[in-house]
């Protein structure tokens, strides 16, 4: 059972196993972070009159009615996902649409401008999704981002269970770089998982979704929220220790092995001790303290550099050495063969492309979402009078190099 506790102003999700050893832990000094995306949020109290007038575009800026609204891709908890198309140019983009109802206080509004200040900054990496713009209105938040199409790994690990090595290389040397990008700029990403890796029509690999994500972190810097996908979840985060990057490498060894072995390293399906218990608690302890099985079927160099990224201990993990962290995994045996350089450049064919007919193809998007309306269910007046409009000054953003491209257009 999942329960919430405080730490440090903002409510983190703990569950049974852990609560009495994370509050023990828990320190009151560090700093606030962005809310775990799927966190249920309590009704906004009033804050004052909301402005009755809906923002003005500026000059340079751009608005809801600069943009065709296709159809719906995706939905969460606290986000829905439309492909559009931008009337200017008649490209096509991602609209990740946030309700302001549910941004209610200061960790809400450093939670967005976290996500919005990664994709500002992913905007310049090949494995990044980028932001193309932001905008609001009365009620609603909308980031503009990359649109993709090929599928997220999720999607094709469900039709091929599991991947050649040579695959499995390509795609995590790609995800390498692309964490890489965000360590080096203080950020650590937090949310690696399947889903959260998508393919691009070229059979490139896109690292989207950035409301995990923590940044500001200086040289020796740590954090220690608990948050994370129960499956991806590092043993430092469950011991309730201090951690840095070491999580998301922690993370890259899980994917590779789901690539490699079609399964996770921590898969209780069938075990009778996760049946008789909770399950999440019984993950948490195989993940803090089962032995990892490699498959006898991989080779020794994918076995060596799973036992390297899942070793339990962070300061001994592959890619954690303070000064040698990513040089040791580009040297690693069983990444040695790829030429880093061209990979960034994106000049090695990917072992796959997706089938899509074109840049609107929605082929491997659910349609259990693509069938949806595209309408936006109407304001409710008695909301727009809770929200302090002017929490959400400056949000505002488009980025200029795409801008100066359609100039040019």
């Amino acid at each position: 059972m999942i329960k919430r506790a405080q730490e440090g102003g903002e409510w983190i999700m703990l569950t049974d196993l852990l609560i009495n050893h994370l509050l023990k832990a828990a320190v009151t000094d560090k700093p606030k972070e962005p809310r775990r995306a799927s966190k249920p949020k309590p009704k906004p109290e009033l804050k004052g009159p909301a402005s009755k007038v809906e923002p003005t575009p500026q000059e340079g800026q751009v608005s809801l009615e600069d943009f065709n609204l296709f159809k719906v891709i995706g939905r969460g908890s606290y986000a829905k996902v439309l492909m559009v198309q931008y009337k200017k140019t008649k490209a096509i983009y991602a609209m990740k649409v946030i309700k302001k109802e549910i941004i209610n206080d200061e960790e809400d509004i450093d939670w967005v401008q976290t996500e919005k200040h990664v994709f500002e900054i992913a905007s310049n990496h090949p494995f990044l999704v980028g932001l193309h713009s932001c905008f609001q209105t009365n009620s609603r938040l909308f980031f503009i981002i990359e649109f993709v199409n090929g599928g997220d790994l999720m999607y094709h690990m469900q039709r091929q269970r599991r991947l050649p090595e040579d695959h499995a290389r390509f795609y995590a040397g790609e995800i390498c770089l692309g964490l890489h990008f965000l360590h080096a700029r203080g950020i650590i990403y937090r949310d690696l998982k399947l889903d959260n890796v998508l393919l691009d029509s070229t059979g490139h690999i896109k690292l989207t979704d950035y409301g995990m994500c923590k940044e500001g972190l200086g040289p020796g810097d740590t954090t220690g929220t608990f948050c994370g996908t129960p499956n991806y979840i590092a043993p430092e985060i469950l011991r309730g220790q201090d951690y840095s990057y070491s999580v998301d490498w922690w993370a890259l060894g899980v994917l590779m092995f789901e690539m490699l072995a079609g399964r996770s390293p921590f898969d209780v399906a069938g075990n009778p001790d996760a049946e008789q218990s909770n399950s999440e608690d019984y993950l948490f302890q195989v993940i803090l303290e089962k032995t990892i099985r490699i498959p006898r079927s991989l080779s020794v160099k994918a076995a060596s550099v799973l036992k390297g990224f899942l070793n339990k201990a962070h300061e001994e993990r592959l890619g954690c050495h303070p000064e040698t962290g990513f040089t040791d995994i580009q040297s690693h045996v069983f990444f040695r063969q790829i030429d880093w350089e061209e990979l960034e450049a994106r000049q090695i064919p990917p072992p796959y492309i997706p089938q899509v007919e074109n840049f609107q193809d929605l082929s491997h998007f659910d349609p259990q979402f693509t069938s949806e309306p595209t309408d936006f269910t109407p304001d409710d007046p008695f909301i727009l009078e809770k929200i302090d409009q002017s929490e959400f000054d400056g949000f505002e953003y488009v980025n200029p190099l795409l801008m100066s491209e359609e100039d040019a257009v």
